[in-house]
C-alpha cells in the first residue's frame, strides 16, 4: 500500500473527481510555490493587470482594457471572470472583498454545487444562481475515472471522445432553452449591475468563458480578441491541470490521464461549436442575442454602457 505521503487520499480524489475536477486545482494554486503562479498577461503599462492575485484562484481575471471596433475600451474593475470560488482562503475572500463586488453569478448546478460546495463570499456580496447545464458532464467524468478502468477510460475520453463529448457542451449552450435563459439572465444582471460584478462555473473556462465571449463581442470586441481572452485559461489553468492529472495517476485511477486534458482545456474548436450553432440557429450573432438569449435593445445598451467607454 502507497503511505500517504505518495498519494492522494481517497477522499481528496472523489471531492475532486465530484466538481469536475476544478477544486484540485484550485486547492493547488494555495499550496504550491509562488513560483508556480502564472504570470500575468501582458497589458498595457500602467494598465492594471488582467490576471487577479488571490489566494485560492488561479482563473480569476479583469475583462477590462478590450478595444472595440469603435476605438473604445472595456472598462477595468467591473466585470471579472473566475472559478468557483469555493475554496477560497480567508486572504481570497479579502482580496475578493477588495474588488468592491455588489453580485456574484454562480453558473454551477445544483448537483455541482452541492459536492463541491457554496462560494465563500464577502459580506455584502449577493450570491446569484443561474445553473447553466453541463450535460452532467462532472458526474461523467467522475464515473470514468473512479473505474480504474483503462480500457473503459480509453472508450470514453480516447479517439477523439472527449473532444466530441465537450463540442456537444457548447453547442448545448446554444441549443438548450434553459442555457439560452440563463446566460441571457446572466448578461442582464452584469447590465444593470451598479457595482463591478463577477461570474463563474467550476473551472471558469467554458460557461464562463463562453458568456465571458458573448459580452465582449455583444459591446463591440472583435471575435478574434474575445477569443483570446477565451483560450487565456489554458495557460493559466496549466500547472494545476497538470498537478491533478498526477495526482490522478499517483492515486492508482487512471493509467494515461492525458485523457483528460481535452476535457481540462478550452480549445477554438469548442468555442467555434458554441459560435457556429448561435449563428446556425438564429441567423447571426445579432439575431442570437435578441431571439436567442432574450435581451432587448435596451439590455444591450445598457450592457455598452455599463462595460464601455
Amino acid at each position: 500500500m502507497r503511505s500517504v505521503s505518495r498519494a492522494v487520499s481517497a477522499s481528496a480524489v472523489a471531492l475532486a473527481l465530484a466538481a469536475t475536477l476544478a477544486p484540485v486545482a484550485a486547492h493547488a494554486a494555495t499550496t504550491a510555490p509562488a513560483t508556480t503562479a502564472p504570470a500575468p498577461a501582458a497589458s498595457v503599462s500602467g494598465a492594471p493587470s488582467r490576471v487577479l492575485s488571490v489566494p485560492g484562484l488561479v482563473n480569476a481575471r479583469d475583462l477590462g482594457g478590450y478595444t472595440t471596433y469603435d476605438g473604445k475600451t472595456t472598462k477595468w474593475g467591473t466585470v471579472y471572470r473566475t472559478e468557483t470560488l469555493s475554496k477560497l482562503t480567508p486572504d481570497g475572500v479579502n482580496a475578493v472583498g477588495a474588488l468592491g463586488l455588489g453580485k456574484v453569478v454562480d453558473l454551477r448546478t445544483t448537483p455541482e454545487i452541492s459536492a463541491d460546495g457554496t462560494d465563500r463570499l464577502p459580506p455584502g456580496v449577493t450570491a446569484v444562481a443561474r445553473p447553466v447545464d453541463d450535460t452532467s458532464l462532472f458526474a461523467f467524468i467522475g464515473g470514468v475515472v473512479r473505474s480504474k478502468d483503462p480500457v473503459y477510460q480509453q472508450a470514453q475520453l480516447g479517439n477523439g471522445a472527449a473532444e466530441a463529448r465537450m463540442t456537444a457542451l457548447y453547442r448545448g449552450f446554444v441549443t438548450n432553452p434553459g442555457n439560452r435563459a440563463q446566460l441571457g439572465a446572466a448578461i442582464k444582471d452584469v447590465a444593470n449591475s451598479t457595482k463591478p460584478i463577477a461570474f463563474h462555473c467550476s473551472a471558469g473556462k467554458d460557461r464562463t468563458g463562453v458568456l465571458a465571449d458573448t459580452i465582449l463581442r455583444a459591446v463591440g470586441v472583435p471575435a478574434p480578441t474575445s477569443e483570446q481572452d477565451y483560450l487565456l485559461s489554458n495557460s493559466l489553468r496549466a500547472a494545476t491541470d497538470k498537478a491533478l492529472r498526477d495526482q490522478v495517476r499517483a492515486a492508482g485511477y487512471m493509467q494515461d490521464p492525458d485523457l483528460l486534458i481535452p476535457l481540462q482545456e478550452v480549445r477554438s474548436d469548442y468555442l467555434a461549436a458554441f459560435r457556429n450553432q448561435a449563428v446556425a440557429d438564429y441567423g447571426s450573432f445579432g439575431e442570437f442575442l435578441t431571439r436567442g438569449l432574450g435581451l432587448s435593445v435596451s439590455d444591450l445598451l445598457k450592457l455598452r454602457s455599463r462595460t464601455v467607454s
